[in-house]
């Protein structure tokens, strides 16, 4: 007998399904969040914090929460993309999550 096994990946804030869904964890006032989301609206959730991470003092990482991802093998870094955008007058920010679309143009162009 065979066994087909299926994942459906749906985003918590809008309960699509899609290809690509993160986990990502963030805590406000002592309680840990986790949240399914594609990474546009990773991008959404990461402009509304913005501003309160960059005056926020870091505290250290959540216990158990995953570390942070890195440029898939051979794939750019985050500098390289923001390198070009900047060079194509695209706006990125110095820190943080380059935006999928930034990185759908990178890629694009490339």
């Amino acid at each position: 007998m065979a066994q087909k096994i299926q994942t459906i990946y749906i985003d918590d804030l809008t309960g699509n399904e899609s290809e690509e869904v993160n986990t990502h964890v963030f805590s406000l006032d002592g309680v840990a969040y986790e949240i399914d989301l594609v990474p546009e609206n990773y991008d959404k959730l990461y402009e509304a914090l913005g501003p309160f991470i960059d005056k926020g003092r870091k505290q250290g990482r959540v216990k158990g929460a995953p570390k942070a991802r890195k440029a898939p093998d051979g794939g750019p870094s985050a500098e390289e993309v923001r390198a070009w955008a900047r060079g194509q007058g695209i706006e990125v920010n110095d820190r943080g999550r380059v935006p999928s679309t930034v990185r759908e143009q990178y890629e694009a162009a490339h």
